[in-house]
C-alpha cells in the first residue's frame, strides 16, 4: 500500500491553489492617483484658458480701469495755481460721494428707471414669452410659419426696432391712429415709459419662449398621458406638470433678461432720446458724462451698474441655483409634485 502521509515541513498544495486562482486587481498607489488628477487638471487648465483669456480682455481689464478712473477728477482748472491741470487729479470716492448729495438725483433718476424698466418689461416678457411657447409647442397645421413670425422681432436689430417703433408712436402714426387721440410718445412723461415697454417687450418676448419651447420639447409625453388618464384638467396640468419641470429653461430665461435689461441703452435713446428723465437709465447716463469728457463719475456710473448687475446675478444662482440647474433635489421636487396631482384622483377612481 502506498504512503500518503505528507512529510513534515512540506507545504500542502489545496485543489485552486494561488498559482490557479486569478490575480487580485492592482489598485493604484495614492502617488499614482495624484498624478493623474494633476493631469487632469492641467489639461482642464488648457483649454479653458482662451475663454479666460478672452474673459480677462473683454471683461476683467476693462472693469480694472473703470474702476481705475473713477478715482480721478477732470482736467480743468486747478483752484490752487489758477492754471489749467495737464492731468486729471486723484480725488479718491469723491465721484461716488456725489451720487448721495443733491447732485446725485440725476443718478437715484437713472437708477430708478433702470429698475423699473426691468422689473415691468422682464414680468411681461416671462408671462408673454410662456403663452408663446405653448403655442409654438402645439402640432396644428403651419406650425413653422407660427414659430417664424413669433421669432422675427427677437432677429430684428435693436436700432432697426428702435427706429421702427419710433414712427410707430410718431405723433400722426399708427400708435394714434388706433387710439384716435393725440400722444407725444417721444417726449417727457410716463407715456415714453409706456412706448419703451412695448418695444422692449414686443422685441425680447420671443426670446423667453424660445428657451422654454426647448424645456417643453424634453418633457416625456407619457407624463402628460398619465395626467389626463388620472383627469387632471389642462390649468391642472400646466400649473402642476408643465411648470415644474419647465422651471430650469424659464429661470435661466429670466437671469439672462434680467442682465440684459438692467444695462438697457440703445432702444430708449433710438426711441424717445438722450437726457430725457423719464426713460434714462444709468448705462444713457454714464454714456453722456462720457460724452461730455466727465471720465470719473462716467466710470463712477459704470462701476455701479457693473456690481448691481453682478448682484442681481448672484443673487439668482445663490437664491435659485439647484432650480437652475436642475439637480437632483429640483427633479424630487417635480416628482412630488407630480405625485401630489396625481394620487388624490387615484384615489378617486379607487373609491
Amino acid at each position: 500500500m502506498t504512503d500518503t502521509t505528507t512529510p513534515p515541513g512540506t507545504a500542502v498544495r489545496e485543489r485552486g491553489s494561488a498559482a490557479q486562482r486569478p490575480a487580485a486587481p492592482v489598485r493604484p498607489s495614492r502617488r499614482t492617483r495624484a498624478r493623474a488628477t494633476a493631469g487632469s487638471g492641467r489639461m482642464a487648465a488648457l483649454l479653458v484658458s482662451p475663454t479666460l483669456l478672452v474673459l480677462t480682455i473683454v471683461v476683467l481689464y476693462p472693469t480694472l480701469m473703470a474702476l481705475h478712473e473713477s478715482l480721478y477728477g477732470p482736467k480743468g482748472l486747478d483752484p490752487s495755481t489758477g492754471f489749467i491741470r495737464t492731468t486729471e487729479p486723484f480725488v479718491g470716492l469723491h465721484n461716488y460721494a456725489g451720487i448721495l448729495g443733491a447732485a446725485g438725483q440725476r443718478f437715484r433718476n437713472a437708477f430708478w428707471n433702470t429698475t423699473f424698466f426691468t422689473v415691468v418689461t422682464v414680468g411681461l416678457e416671462t408671462v408673454i414669452g410662456v403663452v408663446m411657447a405653448l403655442i409654438m409647442h402645439q402640432a396644428f397645421r403651419g406650425r413653422a410659419l407660427v414659430r417664424a413670425g413669433i421669432l422675427v422681432p427677437w432677429a430684428v436689430p435693436t436700432a432697426i426696432s428702435g427706429l421702427l417703433w419710433r414712427w410707430i408712436f410718431n405723433s400722426n402714426g399708427i400708435a394714434n391712429a388706433i387710439l384716435g387721440r393725440q400722444v407725444l410718445w417721444t417726449t417727457e412723461g410716463f407715456h415714453a415709459k409706456v412706448a419703451v415697454i412695448v418695444a422692449e417687450v414686443w422685441k425680447t418676448a420671443p426670446f423667453i419662449g424660445l428657451l422654454v419651447l426647448a424645456g417643453l420639447q424634453v418633457i416625456p409625453k407619457e407624463v402628460y398621458e398619465a395626467a389626463r388618464i388620472d383627469g387632471a384638467s389642462a390649468l391642472r396640468r400646466f400649473w402642476h406638470v408643465t411648470l415644474p419641470l419647465v422651471k430650469p429653461a424659464l429661470l435661466v430665461a429670466v437671469l439672462f433678461r434680467c442682465l440684459d435689461a438692467l444695462r438697457m441703452f440703445d432702444l430708449p435713446y433710438i426711441l424717445v432720446g438722450a437726457q430725457k428723465n423719464s426713460v434714462e437709465t444709468l448705462s444713457m447716463l454714464a454714456q453722456n458724462e462720457a460724452s461730455n469728457v466727465r471720465f470719473g463719475p462716467a466710470s463712477a456710473y459704470a462701476v455701479i451698474l457693473f456690481l448691481y448687475v453682478l448682484l442681481i446675478a448672484l443673487a439668482f444662482v445663490r437664491l435659485l441655483g439647484a432650480d437652475l440647474v436642475g439637480d437632483r433635489d429640483g427633479g424630487k421636487a417635480n416628482r412630488r409634485s407630480l405625485r401630489g396631482i396625481l394620487a388624490p384622483r387615484r384615489t378617486e377612481v379607487a373609491a
